[in-house]
């Protein structure tokens, strides 16, 4: 039986439940990046009404699991994109380079990915942490009054300890 990658090499912990993006802005929750490498963050995003109403994401850093000191990870100077008005499965990554921020302001072009389907991925190295930092989170804005639904997973690779997954550490460890 070959070996499977979860546990291995990527576990999978939620940032995000899926949220309604209109309701309030979403606080991300906490990874601990002690275990791993790096981490994927992905997006899933519905389509809004209204392309004006355009979700704003800010990658964070912090020294605890909860309390601690929080502070903007300013690493992302790319992410990847998938972005249509109905995701049919044939699109392809588009790689989106900008200067080094902690934040990522209406993925895709300017005023329309409010209305569209999105899948974003965005990578961060552990190393890339502050001293002292060993956590990250997304945050995502309050896009308005239209609905528009959303999910945030971090996919954490290269991890330092391979085990059964039944047998890894909680992802906040």
């Amino acid at each position: 039986m070959a070996q499977e990658a979860l546990g291995r090499l990527l576990d999978v912990a939620l940032g995000a439940a899926p949220v309604d993006l209109s309701a309030a802005a979403t606080t991300g929750k906490r990874v601990s990046l002690r275990n791993a490498a790096g981490v994927t963050i992905i997006v899933a995003k519905g389509a809004g009404a209204a392309s004006g109403e355009n979700p704003t994401f800010t990658l964070r850093q912090h020294t605890a699991a909860s309390g601690g000191t929080s502070q903007a990870l300013a690493s992302i100077d790319h992410y990847y994109l998938k972005s249509a008005a109905t995701l049919a499965g044939t699109e392809q990554w588009v790689r989106v380079a900008q200067a080094a921020a902690s934040t990522i302001a209406d993925p895709g072009a300017a005023t329309t990915s409010g209305a569209s389907q999105q899948l974003l991925a965005i990578e961060v190295d552990a190393r890339s942490l502050a001293d002292g930092f060993r956590y990250v989170s997304l945050d995502v804005s309050d896009v308005g009054s239209t609905a528009q639904l959303a999910v945030v997973l971090y996919v954490l690779r290269d991890l330092v300890v391979q085990r059964a997954p039944d047998k890894l550490v909680a992802a906040l460890s």
